[in-house]
């Protein structure tokens, strides 16, 4: 069922991110802010860490996971070293994320062919 449950949650996000694109006037770029803006509002209001104990990769993977584990991170490291954990804990906590990123892309990059736009 967890699988059913990360399944249903994730694909409701990116619903509601298809939505968004097809209906409003918003850029994908803003759209995608959004979702890392709602992640860290939603935690910080303590909404999202009971979807994340339902759906679990559902609702770690989309960009509001990504905020989440921003707010997450900064709310520990706040509890751990103080007001500095406001400038510290979000990077710290999406630093092997962001890492993974540029090391695939860079993979990426190398390995395929471009084509010139016309």
């Amino acid at each position: 069922m967890e699988y059913l449950y990360a399944f249903i949650v994730g694909g409701l996000i990116c619903v509601i991110g298809q939505i968004l694109i097809d209906k409003t006037r918003l850029t994908p770029a803003r759209i995608l802010v959004s979702f890392v803006i709602a992640g860290v509002i939603l935690t910080a209001l303590g909404l999202y860490e009971p979807l994340v104990e339902f759906a679990g990769a559902g609702a770690t993977v989309p960009l509001t996971g990504f905020g989440y584990l921003l707010a997450e991170g900064t709310l520990n490291a706040v509890r751990q070293y103080g007001a500095m954990g406001i400038l510290s804990g979000g990077i710290t906590a999406v630093a092997c994320g962001v890492a993974s990123v540029i090391v695939f892309s860079l993979i990426a990059a190398l390995i395929s062919k471009p084509k010139r736009k016309t």
